[in-house]
């Protein structure tokens, strides 16, 4: 995730010679310098549950492809403790239960309940319909930690992608409520053609009802979600984040204690540095050095975080539906994520010499990791192909900028000393 506001907030802070944290040592750091932690697979991962497939609204661009019945048998309450005993044995601290719906699923409490037990953080990723004020509370006394709320729109935008009237009404009010409860609780925008022409209306929905964090979303072409016809162009992806980049500085400039991150793409970092070097190359070099900090390195799919759906399969990440690396009913998953030779898994954890195409001719690949391999398996039947949903230009990805840049960092380091 590319947390913008977090990111404004840090280029705010004085650079001072010898401070540390978040990088601020005067240091120009270097693609070169940032290679990605993929080797040894010893990082835990952020470990997302899909604990259904049913959903009780039925979304243009549902990733899992959820419905209104259960696609299979899902792992009892006893299985799922037994599989959340494992993630805590193996050292995970992040638990998001999700569906389909996860709030349809009768036993979420107890789950929940559960997961704090075993000193794991738990998180919901929730349509928010079923939100009310009494499922708050219970939720925040069984140890919800938070709640991702998903809201497509502005409107009755909501109502029509999710074939549901008053959905969108719905999910703000589930919101306030965990609010109220005392969840920590952000929203959820999935970027696509339907809705990009209302971010402007979007960012104002969300000052209004004083959200206190917005993250939106590039759309994963898998599921009901490989939908050509809802895919932003290159330009327009562009433009949507310059929208974004332009309120969430706004807002931090006015003081607005509200935060804007986004998510599902590794280019959004790149593109904010670009941004800056071209209007301000010293802040543009104070951004370089927090990348790392708040979102361009990445550890992906395959290491950072992990998928396992309604039923126990394992997955490289919750997108990648279509790779069963093992099954939790037959093997633990510690020893399906620690111990695969997994061809799959193997290569997604040292994956930058396998990048083909513009993704392997990048400069930025030890930056951005890739970005997101399920695309690339989606779109070219190989995971080691391009992200389609790169949208930096062939001139932003060449030598000839990454030189320049490194030299306009050179000029500002050398300025800084001299003060």
């Amino acid at each position: 995730m590319f947390d913008i506001t977090k990111l404004n907030s840090s280029l705010s802070m004085p650079v001072v010679a010898g401070s540390s944290g978040f990088g601020l040592q005067l240091k120009v750091v270097t693609p070169a310098d940032s290679a990605l932690p993929f080797a040894g697979g010893n990082a835990m991962p952020k470990v997302t549950w899909r604990v259904t497939s049913s959903c009780n609204v039925n979304c243009l661009n549902c990733a899992p492809d959820s419905q209104p019945h259960n696609a299979g048998s899902e792992l009892t309450t006893l299985e799922g403790k037994a599989l959340i005993r494992d993630l805590a044995g193996m050292g995970v601290t992040r638990l998001q239960f999700a569906g389909g719906e996860p709030l349809v699923r009768k036993d979420l409490l107890e789950l929940v309940a559960y997961t704090r037990e075993q000193g794991i953080e738990s998180s919901i990723l929730t349509n928010g319909t079923l939100l009310t004020r009494e499922t708050a509370g219970a939720l925040k006394g069984s140890g919800l930690h938070s709640a991702t709320i998903m809201l497509e729109g502005n409107g009755g935008e909501v109502d029509f992608r999710r074939g549901t009237c008053g959905a969108g009404n719905a999910s703000l009010e589930g919101y306030a409520n965990c609010e109220a409860a005392g969840i920590a609780a952000e929203i959820r925008i999935p970027l696509s053609r339907g809705n990009y022409p209302g971010i402007p209306g979007i960012l104002d929905l969300i000052e209004r009802r004083k959200i206190r964090k917005a993250v939106f979303a590039h759309l994963v072409n898998t599921g009901r979600g490989h939908n050509p016809h809802d895919e932003m162009t290159h330009d327009e992806k562009r433009h949507a984040l310059d929208l974004i980049l332009e309120r969430a500085e706004d807002f931090h400039r006015r003081g607005v204690d509200i935060s804007i991150a986004t998510d599902e793409n590794h280019t959004d970092g790149i593109y904010f540095y670009l941004r800056l070097a071209r209007e301000n190359p010293r802040r543009a070099a104070a951004a370089f050095r927090l990348l790392p900090a708040y979102g361009a390195l990445v550890q992906g799919a395959g290491v950072g975080i992990a998928g396992i759906d309604s039923m126990g399969n394992v997955h490289p990440d919750p997108y990648w539906t279509s790779y069963v690396l093992g099954n939790v009913r037959q093997t633990p998953f510690s020893e399906i994520w620690g111990k695969s030779s997994d061809p799959l898994l193997q290569g997604l954890r040292n994956r930058l010499p396998l990048l083909k195409g513009r993704c392997g001719n990048c400069q930025w690949k030890q930056t951005c990791g890739g970005n997101l391999r399920v695309r690339s398996e989606e779109a070219f039947g190989n995971p080691w192909m391009s992200d389609p949903s790169c949208y930096l230009t062939n001139k932003e990805i060449s030598k000839e900028v990454m030189q320049q840049n490194a030299a306009m960092e050179d000029d500002v380091l050398l300025s800084e000393q001299a003060a």
